[in-house]
């Protein structure tokens, strides 16, 4: 049997598993029933963090969603020891009142994104399908370049949401073969940009505002694919710019909206913040690159990973 280049030969990889860590068997029961309701998806459990780490030992999970609070070896010690052993393996926190801090740290720590327990039911499809969609980028493709150290490119996207995974793998495979970044370092990147270009479309050019979601779920996508089909929202477009060299990533993305005000929006590294989903995207754009900024007119982005992701 042949290793899978975590450093752990040996390890039979299951299709489409997500570990549910936690130490509430109430809780795990929840989760894993959502997780068993998804297209695809099969759920296995863990009462803690060293319980997960001797089931990985075992057969390694496609995603790893882990409670923040528990007794033996909590969610931030797992995101590290996930991060240090098992590198490709992508961590989805569960969070709820009470572990903001914590979960903040394991987000910088390597932890690929976050779902409030309150609203699990609704957005952990979404956050499973954004994360493992950033982290399957072919490994049989992304073979060293080395005669190359500069590439420039450019996108222009219409506002179809479908295009942003198959955007995220080349973008992926690029920065791959500039040394950028390991392959953990890969997920968080993919997960940032997909959180950028699903603004810019869906907020941006369509105009429809997360806060709704919050609110009205069904008025939400309904409002999306409503304006997806009418002027002056379906003639908008989103651009990107990748300007990619050995020691940077920089990624420039515009949309046709009205923008916003910058100095409006909330602060993404208070803890208060965290179970909003109107703070989400900026909170991991924020936490997992090194430098963000927007225009004046608030339809620009500009995000800069540096080398030794």
């Amino acid at each position: 049997m042949s290793s899978l280049g975590d450093g752990s030969p040996d390890i039979v990889r299951q299709s489409r598993t997500v570990l549910v860590v936690d130490d509430s068997p109430v809780d795990r029961h929840f989760v894993g029933g959502i997780v068993q309701k998804l297209d695809g998806w099969q759920a296995s459990f863990a009462a803690n963090g060293r319980e997960a780490m001797e089931s990985m030992g075992r057969s390694l999970p496609d995603l790893v969603l882990t409670d923040m609070l528990m007794d033996e070896m909590d969610g931030l010690d797992l995101v590290q020891a996930i991060r240090n052993r098992y590198p490709s393996v992508p961590v989805i926190l569960m969070t709820a009142h009470g572990s903001e801090d914590v979960a903040i740290k394991a987000l910088q720590k390597g932890a690929a994104s976050y779902v409030p327990k309150k609203s699990m039911a609704r957005d952990l499809d979404e956050t499973i399908e954004q994360v493992y969609s950033a982290a399957k980028t072919n490994q049989n493709q992304r073979r060293i370049l080395d005669c190359l150290t500069q590439q420039d490119s450019h996108f222009t996207l219409e506002n179809d949401t479908s295009l942003i995974s198959p955007l995220l793998g080349h973008l992926e495979e690029n920065v791959a073969r500039l040394r950028l970044c390991e392959q953990s370092g890969l997920v968080l990147l993919g997960v940032a940009l997909h959180e950028a270009l699903t603004n810019a479309i869906l907020h941006g050019n369509l105009g429809v505002g997360s806060e709704l979601r919050e609110t009205d779920e069904k008025k939400y996508h309904r409002l999306i694919e409503e304006r997806q089909s009418i002027a002056p929202y379906r003639d908008r477009r989103v651009y990107l710019t990748a300007s990619l060299t050995r020691k940077e990533a920089k990624f420039v993305i515009r949309d046709e909206g009205d923008g916003f005000d910058p100095a409006t929006l909330p602060d993404p590294t208070d803890p208060s913040n965290l179970g909003h989903v109107s703070g989400r995207g900026l909170l991991l754009i924020q936490t997992f690159m090194d430098h963000v900024e927007h225009n004046e007119k608030g339809n620009q982005i500009t995000m800069i990973k540096r080398g030794g992701i």
